[in-house]
């Protein structure tokens, strides 16, 4: 019988993690269960630091980006000693689940501590959109408005100065966010780690764009094809265009919720708390086309990323 759970939040923030958080906190008092919330992830559940939480605590959260919990990554956890550590915490406070929340670092290590006995349940969070288990993840929707509206201010100085901006975004190993921004933005090109680049087909496009008109240009790129200022300098020794490079960094990550993020954390936190509640532990909770299921985190962990090849294909077709 569950009793008491614990939240935690570890890897990189993402919008709608306190969402998540509060759903779960929330939750758990509406079923009669106490909640603690473990500090600064896997390493405040190393060295025991936790507080109490109700739905008092987490009045208002929801509104603000970041984590409430903090997080951190822990090179202790990862050694057996720092994950008996760990398991010993969950033993001593009584908690009889553990939510887990943020990316494939902090799935691997809920399915770790599962090793241990402790009953796990994880809830993916970057704005990468990177979880190939899940169609969605918190953070990813107002990480692409956050730079979306910084692009479109861009494009104004661009407009008005007659010239190109490289903008590098997030997304080491995948593309999903430079595609997102790139097709809202209107961008010429977009390139991503997924894909080649053509760049003698991107110069080439560029002149004509100018031939028929177009004094401006915007390409975003995903930070995994390599830096904006050696595209930029391509750009400038092949077409001559004057090139200016914006790399909006970690802005990406905070920043209000949108309300999609708010109501899909929301919803997660509370399919986590529930499983555990149903005895369905070592889950991960995925956003698939049928809604909100719970899946092993082993399986979940073992499949490989789908490149989103549909829009990409949009993606092509529409930049000019």
């Amino acid at each position: 019988m569950v009793k008491r759970i614990a939240v935690l939040t570890s890897g990189g923030d993402a919008p709608g993690m306190n969402s998540a958080i509060r759903a779960v906190v929330r939750t758990a008092a509406f079923e009669g269960i106490s909640c603690l919330g473990v500090k600064r992830g896997f390493v405040g559940l190393v060295n025991g630091d936790v507080m109490e939480m109700n739905p008092r605590s987490v009045d208002g959260i929801n509104l603000k980006g970041g984590t409430m919990l903090y997080t951190a990554r822990s090179p202790e956890f990862k050694t057996e000693e720092g994950l008996r550590k760990a398991a010993q915490t969950c033993k001593y406070l009584g908690i009889d689940g553990l939510v887990c929340i943020g990316g494939d670092g902090t799935f691997r290590g809920a399915r770790d501590l599962s090793r241990y006995d402790v009953s796990t349940v994880a809830i993916p969070a970057t704005i990468d959109n990177d979880i190939a288990c899940t169609r969605y993840s918190i953070g990813f929707d107002t990480a692409c408005n956050t730079a979306i509206e910084a692009i479109d201010k861009l494009r104004d100085t661009m407009q008005s100065h007659e010239r190109c901006s490289v903008v590098e975004v997030m997304g080491r190993n995948s593309g999903s966010l430079a595609m997102y921004v790139g097709i809202a933005c209107g961008a010429s090109a977009i390139l991503i780690p997924e894909r080649e680049t053509n760049f003698e087909e991107l110069y080439e496009r560029m002149r004509m764009a100018r031939i028929q008109g177009r004094n401006h240009h915007i390409i975003i790129v995903a930070e995994g094809v390599g830096t904006a200022n050696e595209v930029a300098q391509d750009i400038i020794e092949h077409t001559g265009v004057e090139t200016r490079v914006t790399v909006l960094g970690h802005v990406q990550r905070g920043g209000s919720p949108t309300a999609r993020d708010r109501v899909a954390a929301t919803r997660m936190g509370v399919k986590a708390v529930n499983a555990l509640l149903e005895g369905r532990t070592n889950r991960v909770i995925c956003f698939k086309d049928k809604g909100i299921i719970d899946q092993d985190i082993i399986e979940a962990l073992d499949m490989s990323h789908e490149f989103h090849q549909e829009l990409y294909d949009v993606a092509i077709q529409v930049a000019r």
